[in-house]
């Protein structure tokens, strides 16, 4: 495996044997540590990502997936969604992974273009790609999301189009439809390739948003679009400042202790050898966020939501009052960014648009 040239997460290409089993029991020494910050909650939720979690074998994830359940309280209809590569290796496990408990999966296909997908380091191709997808229809999978970007190195309208069309023909319940970018610590922003002008991203952008709408997929989140009833209940909660517990190399964190009213970020150690060394400690680093940071914390995730959050969540989730940030939002009101609505914070359609100018109000 191969790290591809536009990532930036904590990932790292496989060198020798898989230790699935030692990092599995590592990582439910981690849920140990972390139980005591659920503070007896349920758990509705499991994300199984980063890297290429497909290439743990069924019986890894089974065994995990299991000792999750001893671990902590799960909802009886507990979202579990699993990260997937479309290659044939992987394809050949969803059956298992569904048995294991996966309810949800997340295949990273990006493009259905062939030249766009070794352009961008991607080992499978647009015929593994519609294969893998049609397998999960043949398993039953009702409720998977199939990750497409768009501003591809030369990519044309016709083409960014043609990849959506290719996805909705392929029925998923969910798209996650997203804008490459190039970031610091890749292979693209040290020799960055010639992306499409900004007339051209913004048109790929309108008529993409248009097709998927016409085809039933409705946005909610900035990137985000799903059929009826199948929003991520995994990504709405970190959209809606949540809660949420950071297990693994690299993973982080987020608690509300509702002993003391501190919001606390931490997270783990990020290289895969250095977790799995016992002689080290799991977290790496831990941090209070501030009063004075919580409101732009709280809108950089809320506004990310098409109909926004109700804005009494701003006081249950920051415990700060709404009159805290009464300037700042009446400045977004005024310069059209934000909705004028005292039940909900909501951004406009030109709030979506530019919606780093309307988080920079809450710095």
């Amino acid at each position: 495996m191969r790290k591809c040239p536009y990532c930036d997460f904590n990932s790292h290409a496989v060198r020798g044997e898989l230790p699935e089993q030692d990092y599995v029991a590592r990582l439910l020494e981690d849920l140990e540590q972390e139980q005591v910050a659920a503070q007896g909650r349920e758990i509705t939720s499991i994300f199984i990502g980063g890297g290429t979690p497909s290439l743990f074998s069924e019986q890894a994830i089974d065994q995990l997936l299991c000792g999750i359940a001893r671990r902590v309280t799960l909802a009886d209809d507990c979202e579990v969604t699993m990260e997937a590569n479309p290659g044939t290796f992987e394809a050949e496990r969803f059956a298992g992974f569904r048995q294991a408990g996966v309810n949800r999966l997340s295949v990273g296909i990006q493009s259905f273009d062939d030249d766009k997908l070794q352009r961008l380091g991607r080992i499978h191709s647009s015929r593994d790609a519609i294969a893998a997808v049609e397998k999960l229809h043949q398993l039953g999978f009702d409720n998977f999301n199939l990750d497409l970007m768009h501003g591809l190195p030369e990519q044309t309208l016709q083409q960014g189009l043609a990849d959506l069309r290719q996805a909705i023909a392929l029925q998923p319940a969910h798209i996650s439809w997203y804008q490459l970018t190039i970031e610091p610590n890749t292979e693209y922003y040290s020799r960055p390739p010639q992306l499409p002008e900004d007339e051209a991203l913004w048109a790929i952008q309108e008529e993409g948003h248009e097709l998927l709408q016409v085809a039933g997929y409705g946005q909610y989140e900035t990137s985000a679009y799903a059929q009826a009833g199948r929003r991520a209940r995994h990504n709405l909660n970190y959209w809606q400042f949540g809660d949420y517990l950071g297990v693994g190399a690299g993973a982080h964190g987020k608690v509300s202790w509702q002993a003391t009213g501190q919001i606390v970020r931490r997270w783990k150690t990020r290289m895969p050898q250095h977790y799995l060394d016992r002689s080290r400690l799991l977290v790496a680093g831990e941090q209070q966020v501030e009063a004075d940071e919580l409101p732009f914390e709280f809108m950089m995730n809320a506004l990310r939501l098409v109909d926004g959050v109700p804005s009494a969540w701003f006081e249950q989730r920051t415990g700060l009052t709404k009159a805290s940030i009464d300037d700042a939002v009446r400045l977004g009101q005024d310069r059209g960014l934000l909705n004028r609505n005292e039940d909900a914070f909501r951004p406009t359609a030109l709030g979506q648009r530019y919606l780093n100018d309307l988080l920079e109000l809450f710095l």
